[in-house]
């Protein structure tokens, strides 16, 4: 099984930003960190990281046959990127939405998701653990434990 895992804007600054909202750990230990849970499990990944729309959306389509599945926190895109939701409606390809915050304890306009209807489920809230518990949730749903 091969997972991409797509952070949009301002996910490169993890550990810098706003520690108290998304947690001290940075991009960089974060991706550590799922690459070698990922790889425990058998399970190859590939992380992308990118502040623009356009490069997300060339990302899904570049990865469409490559890949069984994507795991996506699209950052602020979330909230209103109708061209990143038709990229992942348009691969078919199965998608959990992770946050690393509960989105639905924040701002209101954070609430809303127009990605999450496209997706097979989402996950926030539960920090780093919430990508560890996507490659488990992939891994189930093909029937291995």
């Amino acid at each position: 099984m091969k997972l991409l895992f797509i952070f949009g804007p301002n996910l490169n600054l993890l550990g810098e930003r706003e520690i108290e909202i998304y947690g001290g750990m940075s991009f960089a230990e974060l991706t550590k960190l799922i690459t070698e849970e990922a790889h425990r499990e058998g399970v190859e990944v590939e992380i992308f990281q990118s502040n623009h729309e356009g490069e997300i959306i060339d990302c899904i389509h570049q990865k469409r046959k490559e890949i069984d599945g994507i795991v996506i926190n699209p950052g602020a895109y979330t909230h209103y990127s109708i061209a990143i939701r038709d990229a992942l409606k348009a691969v078919a390809l199965p998608t959990l939405e992770v946050h690393l915050s509960n989105v639905h304890a924040r701002e209101e306009f954070r609430h809303h998701s127009v990605i999450a209807p496209v997706c097979w489920g989402q996950i926030t809230g539960l920090g780093a653990w919430g990508y560890l518990l996507a490659i488990r949730a992939f891994l189930l749903a093909r029937g291995k434990s």
